[in-house]
């Protein structure tokens, strides 16, 4: 009988499972050089048989190899060279070890890709002469170079510079094979016209205006003799450079405003090591307002702005076209610098409808101004229902706002061209006028005819009736009623 009928069922499921388990171990291990391990983010060669012949990439398909972090390599006796394509792909790598194996060779742009790379350790290999230019655009925290059987040359005696200007107390014991093969310590090494370069920026006055050029000069000197270039970092600015042997130019045209505070190196560099001498670009422009918005409420009101400019502009504000004065309760406040850009607001405490209006501001320096201007609303008027009246003018008692909640703000003696229609005569402000000399006219005649009645009451002549008093030919009475008390004046037929 055939033996499969007895793994129908649960224990057919747990085969499956079993391999599908396996399959999934065995999946990486495939996609893993051989005589190494792999995880998510470590690779780590370890065995010395079968061994590995050449740095350890993954198989395609496999784990993302940005992902990696550390690769620990130990005991490759047939590892030598590490070439330029070898360790692009691990953009993410941290910490590269390779201890105990055969490592003679490492390719000049082998780490080029390599930004991460803080930790590198080459302890006891075959190396005979390793180059600064493999981590000169590295920020290495350690390098570790212990066990190998370098040469007494130029070519290394930029490690031994690097060893005297490590901060750090934990030096390492390196040596060199000399002509006569024994062992020199790196410390006392001393070849002749094996120095670092110098290099000296002959420097105009780099303070320029907007749209001008300048030309700088750099020589540089050393033996080895030195390359020369310029580090111009991201300057925005058209610009282009001379080199001839230890001298060079460089030329910047049209110069932006963008690069202002931006700094120009001038560079030396030879086996050694490297020099650069530095300058740092002003430019001069007019001010420039990039940002102006309508109030924000948040602990003040605060009208937002922002300002270009070199140098420092002068803020001034106008309210309605008339200068603003600005005060305890409302003030000019700029709360981030950044070189020549400014951040700030103007800032009011409790404002009210009086406050409402236009407001400019204007930046001026010795090369320019510029202007802009939005209007502000903080309030309604108090007892005016804006929805019923959407159209009520705003500027109704425009004049009378002299005195507000901040303080009288303005100077009338320097106006700029505004929208105040305040000083025009037109019906609106007449029929306020009139209602407001007709009412002061009827107040002062109630209140003579109160004195006169005070008088009434001391005179020579008597009280007639229980309800009112005659005085000379007038009758004076009063009604009482449930509406009030309304005075009456008769005369006497």
């Amino acid at each position: 009988m055939s033996p499969w009928p007895r793994w129908h069922g649960p224990a057919m499921a747990r085969l499956w499972g079993f391999c599908w388990l396996v399959m999934g171990f065995w999946r990486p291990s495939l996609a893993c050089p051989m005589s190494c391990k792999c995880s998510a983010s470590r690779i780590w060669c370890t065995e010395p048989s079968p061994g590995i012949v050449a740095f350890p990439r993954l198989e395609p398909n496999s784990v993302d190899p940005e992902n990696i972090t550390e690769i620990f390599i130990a005991n490759q006796k047939r590892l030598e060279i590490i070439n330029e394509d070898d360790v692009e792909a691990y953009v993410g790598l941290k910490n590269l070890t390779i201890v105990d194996s055969g490592l003679k060779f490492v390719a000049y742009k082998a780490f080029l890709k390599n930004s991460n790379l803080q930790h590198v350790n080459f302890t006891r290999n075959k190396l005979t002469s390793l180059s600064r230019k493999h981590f000169r655009h590295l920020d290495l925290s350690e390098l570790i170079l212990a066990g190998n059987p370098f040469t007494c040359s130029c070519d290394i005696m930029w490690i031994k510079t690097l060893q005297e200007t490590k901060s750090s107390p934990d030096t390492q014991d390196l040596y060199c094979l000399n002509e006569s093969s024994k062992n020199t310590p790196l410390a006392n090494l001393q070849i002749p016209n094996c120095g670092l370069p110098s290099a000296r920026l002959a420097a105009p006055n780099l303070t320029v205006e907007e749209g001008n050029s300048v030309t700088l000069s750099c020589s540089v000197a050393g033996d080895p003799l030195p390359t020369l270039y310029w580090d111009v970092g991201n300057l925005v600015s058209k610009h282009m450079n001379e080199t001839s042997h230890t001298q060079g130019s460089l030329r910047i045209t049209n110069i932006s405003s963008d690069d202002s505070g931006k700094q120009i190196s001038c560079v030396a560099e030879n086996l050694v090591g490297e020099d650069q001498d530095s300058v740092n670009l002003t430019v001069h422009f007019a001010p420039t307002i990039t940002f102006l918005e309508s109030p924000t409420s948040d602990h003040h009101w605060c009208i937002p702005f922002t300002v270009r400019g070199n140098p420092k502009p002068a803020l001034q504000w106008f309210y309605n076209g008339a200068i603003l004065n600005e005060s305890k309760y409302i003030c000019t406040k700029i709360h981030v610098t950044n070189h020549t850009e400014y951040h700030g607001c103007l800032q009011l405490d409790n404002p009210t409808h009086m406050n409402n209006g236009d407001y400019t501001l204007m930046a001026k320096n010795e090369y320019g101004k510029d202007e802009r201007q939005i209007s502000a609303h903080f309030m309604g008027r108090p007892g005016i229902d804006y929805e019923t009246n959407p159209n009520y003018p705003e500027d109704l008692y425009e004049d009378w706002t002299a005195a507000t909640d901040i303080g009288d703000t303005t100077n009338k003696s320097n106006d700029i061209p505004s929208t105040d229609v305040a000083g025009e005569t037109n019906p609106e402000h007449l029929s306020v006028y009139a209602v407001v000399v007709i009412a002061s006219v009827v107040g002062f005649c109630l209140l003579v005819m109160l004195l006169l009645l005070k008088l009434a009451r001391h005179s020579k002549f008597g009280m007639k009736g229980g309800s009112g008093w005659i005085y000379d030919d007038w009758f004076l009475s009063w009604e009482n009623s449930n509406k009030g008390i309304i005075l009456q004046i008769k005369t006497e037929q």
